[in-house]
């Protein structure tokens, strides 16, 4: 599963192959179009950084931005059980990855694009 990317990174892409960056997570697999958006990781400079997480998408209402919700575990030593928890987080949204309320999609972690907004949306999950 896991595939090499270098040679359509450094421009070298032959007829009818997408160009589009390594990002430096072998199993992810980049979209099928192609954007020319500076702030996306796969065809611009966007770099990732830190985790990743698959969350639930829950609105897609702000230009190129996504409220996703992260759901999660966290346990509680009194009771020695564990409680779920919830957050919200704003994900910026390639024009080349296309997503909708429900959708669930994998975001990393980037540098701060604006005051609430540190994660881009990589690719939706299968299934």
């Amino acid at each position: 599963m896991l595939t090499h990317f270098s040679a359509m990174s450094e421009g070298k892409a032959g007829k009818g192959e997408k160009r589009h960056r390594n990002i430096g997570i072998p199993w992810l697999k980049p979209p099928d179009r192609v954007c020319n958006d500076p702030l996306c990781p796969w065809h611009g400079k966007l770099p990732v950084r830190g985790i990743l997480m698959e969350v639930r998408v829950e609105k897609v209402k702000m230009q190129r931005t996504a409220v996703v919700v992260h759901e999660y575990l966290h346990y509680v030593p009194k009771y020695m059980r564990y409680e779920r928890r919830r957050k919200k987080k704003h994900a910026r949204v390639p024009p080349c990855i296309d997503v909708k309320p429900g959708d669930r999609v994998i975001i990393g972690e980037t540098r701060p694009l604006a005051k609430s907004v540190s994660f881009v949306v990589l690719s939706k999950v299968e299934g």
